[in-house]
């Protein structure tokens, strides 16, 4: 199916909204977009001041949808998140009261900052779409996605995300520094208040859960499917890794490539796609063996061999 115009127009309207407040940072707004797309949840990892939350701030505001944010901290718990059944003296029954997580986009931030317990609380959401209060199943709007940022700096006080819940998010990434140039723009730009506040939608979430049908009918060839389901099976075998990724991982990262792909204008998937995801798709799904951590081994450097060992399918078009 050929790409559709509007569609493209649309989500290039909402990049260019997002790159007026976060410069210089247009790949990683592309990262961000295409988990969008693909129906994924995104973790961003980044120190303090980088424009974590300014980010998935600016991608709801050019959306009008629902927006939410919960600062995570030792004290939250699960209800305070999904939602808590009260009782109305007047009705005498017990009436659900939706939590933040009612929401198109909600942000989770600093997420390692909430217990263990109430980490696990959005796991059934981040998988099912949906929240489970005394016995009753309460739908999520559609589309909805989770962004949750963590410092990965200050340990004091925080709780480690398990690998069940790392696998849960399509992408992990990260912001960084910005050059001298785009800092100094920035401080401009900010000399009379938030860009972010001064955005407007430019699109309507009816028009991203249409896209994100659309996303699904991106072709990619047998052949490359084959490249992509190697690289994720190796990081199953390497004599490095103790966990690799799951098929989870691998409907996430099929997915995740043709958003890509689309949103580059193509109807069709290229190599390059999957090599330029495979860090953010599956690093944070790679659990190293101990004894290779001393090399100063890591997950990319692992992704990196398995990418070089791959044979790359030479007729990938339409």
């Amino acid at each position: 199916m050929p790409v559709n115009e509007q569609s493209l127009r649309t989500m290039s309207a909402v990049k260019s909204n997002l790159e007026s407040c976060i410069l210089g940072k247009s790949f990683e707004i592309n990262l961000l977009l295409t988990a969008l797309l693909a129906g994924g949840h995104v973790l961003i990892e980044d120190v303090p001041g980088t424009g974590k939350t300014q980010l998935i701030k600016a991608m709801a505001r050019s959306m009008s949808g629902e927006y939410r944010r919960i600062q995570c901290n030792p004290d939250i718990l699960p209800s305070d998140i999904t939602g808590v059944s009260v009782f109305h003296p007047h009705e005498e029954r017990f009436v659900f009261r939706p939590g933040p997580v009612m929401t198109n986009i909600l942000l989770a931030d600093e997420i390692n900052r909430a217990t263990t317990k109430t980490q696990s609380a959005l796991l059934e959401v981040m998988e099912e779409r949906n929240v489970t209060a005394d016995g009753f199943t309460h739908e999520l709007p559609h589309p909805f996605m989770l962004c949750a940022t963590q410092n990965p700096i200050d340990f004091e006080g925080t709780y480690i995300l398990p690998e069940a819940q790392l696998d849960r998010f399509m992408m992990k990434i990260a912001i960084g520094y910005p050059d001298a140039a785009t800092e100094k723009n920035m401080l401009h730009s900010h000399s009379l208040g938030q860009p972010v506040d001064q955005l407007q939608p430019v699109a309507t979430m009816e028009e991203i859960a249409a896209i994100q049908l659309q996303i699904r009918e991106v072709h990619m060839t047998e052949a490359l499917t084959d490249y992509l389901l190697f690289i994720v099976r190796r990081t199953r075998e390497h004599e490095a890794v103790l966990l690799g990724a799951s098929p989870r991982a691998s409907i996430a990262f099929t997915l995740a490539v043709k958003a890509y792909a689309f949103l580059q204008g193509r109807d069709y998937v290229l190599p390059d796609d999957i090599k330029i995801l495979a860090p953010y798709v599956l690093g944070h799904r790679i659990l190293l063996r101990p004894e290779t951590r001393v090399d100063n081994m890591n997950s990319g450097v692992v992704l990196q061999r398995i990418l070089q060992q791959a044979s790359v399918p030479v007729s990938v078009g339409r």
